[in-house]
């Protein structure tokens, strides 16, 4: 047993908490035959200047505070991207007709955006939080914590019907014990901010897909 107390004491230093994530859907969702969808870039959604979010600073091999919602917004498109049954409308034509949506409500924006790429539903957020890890993998003098916010509007109705919330700050093992599954899941080390955010899209863009096209 005295043997186990080094590896013990290291596991404790530098485990995990687990995500904070939760998940809302209209009743129908898996009715409503969703297939063509469109990603407007988080943090430029709402028709006004991008959010004010609680950056720090970029850290070692960190995000700054203009790079980080490109980034995100990148990680979620590649995680759709990456799922079959459904079709992803590229970036590219997002962005050559972003500018013709006019500013409005979200469920506004969103239907103009769908209807102009011929999308059945569209797929945006905002993010809430990005604080890098401030230190290295294996020695984190402060973690990284993410917050983030995704919706998908109907383009058809013109309707919100599902939202997720990811929120979430690395912790030491002796904060949550808990965290065990998600310390074995992740390994010995600190996430960056990047990481930990493109942990909480996986997660979300795979129930999103399993609630759309289960069988």
């Amino acid at each position: 047993m005295w043997r186990l107390l080094p590896l013990l004491l290291f596991v404790v230093s530098c485990g995990f908490g687990p995500a904070n994530f939760h998940s809302q859907q209209s009743g129908d969702l898996g009715t409503r035959g969703i297939k063509r969808i469109a990603v407007f870039p988080l943090d430029t959604f709402a028709g006004e200047e991008p959010t004010r979010v609680p950056y720090a600073g970029s850290g070692e091999g960190g995000l700054g505070s203009r790079s980080a919602p490109v980034v995100v917004t990148r990680h979620l498109y590649n995680t759709l991207i990456g799922l079959p049954q459904w079709q992803i409308v590229s970036d590219r034509e997002v962005k050559e007709v972003e500018t013709m949506v006019p500013k409005g409500s979200p469920e506004s924006r969103a239907r103009h955006l769908g209807q102009l790429v011929y999308a059945d539903a569209v797929i945006s957020g905002r993010i809430t939080r990005f604080r890098e890890r401030q230190g290295e993998a294996m020695g984190a003098k402060s973690p990284a914590s993410v917050a983030f916010v995704l919706e998908l509007y109907d383009v058809k109705r013109g309707d919100s019907v599902w939202k997720a919330r990811f929120d979430e700050t690395q912790q030491a093992l002796t904060e949550n014990l808990l965290s065990l599954g998600t310390f074995s899941a992740r390994g010995l080390r600190w996430l960056t901010a990047e990481e930990l955010s493109q942990e909480g899209i996986k997660k979300a863009i795979n129930e999103l897909h399993q609630t759309l096209y289960r069988k």
